[in-house]
């Protein structure tokens, strides 16, 4: 008998604590059963298998960081909309590694629905970025790199990939430094050059 309270709500909050205690890859329909001390059959009345269970911690964690750096960035422009912008990111990925870890697995249009995490980045990063003057086909460019960057420092910070004495706050911030003069000083494209 499915414990009393169950449901995909409950479970998906969870699959995403236990994403931050074990990893993303250990969540499972199976290990979330044990938690609640139910049989794995249980579940599937509220979840259809572990991709729903995955898409579903995604969501949850896509729409927690995008609230945090929409608080992050209101009322802010330029520099300081990009620092507060990246620095919400980092601290949203290092505090929940298991959640930000599900924000980077690829969706579906279908298995977004009605979610407004996906979304709502698009949209931040865009409106950030418009502050440097940029469009299209520059503004996809630039969150590209903005993304990957994040993405890729975040990732070497959290698998303990900078052996360097130097204090990794301080080339964060060197680096975003370095980001707002590239984006200030973003490079027009050649005459002839494909879009």
């Amino acid at each position: 008998m499915v414990r009393a309270g169950l449901n995909a709500d409950r479970l998906t909050r969870a699959a995403a604590e236990m994403a931050d205690e074990v990893g993303m890859d250990k969540v499972t329909v199976s290990a979330l059963a044990r938690h609640f001390g139910v049989k794995d059959a249980s579940l599937y009345s509220h979840l259809k298998n572990r991709r729903d269970l995955c898409v579903r911690v995604a969501l949850l964690a896509s729409e927690e960081m995008m609230d945090r750096i929409a608080a992050a960035v209101a009322g802010r422009s330029g520099k300081a909309a990009l620092v507060a912008f990246a620095n919400a990111y980092r601290n949203y990925a290092l505090e929940h590694p298991g959640r930000y870890a599900a924000t980077q697995i690829q969706l579906d249009p279908d298995e977004v629905g009605d979610s407004t995490g996906p979304r709502r980045s698009v949209e931040l990063t865009y409106g950030m970025l418009r502050a440097y003057d940029l469009t299209e086909p520059d503004l996809t460019d630039a969150g590209r790199l903005l993304r990957s960057t994040f993405h890729g420092y975040i990732h070497l910070e959290l698998s303990g990939g900078f052996g360097h004495p130097r204090a990794v706050q301080e080339s964060w911030s060197r680096s975003l430094d370095a980001l707002h003069v590239l984006l200030e000083n973003w490079p027009t494209r050649s005459e002839g050059e494909e879009e």
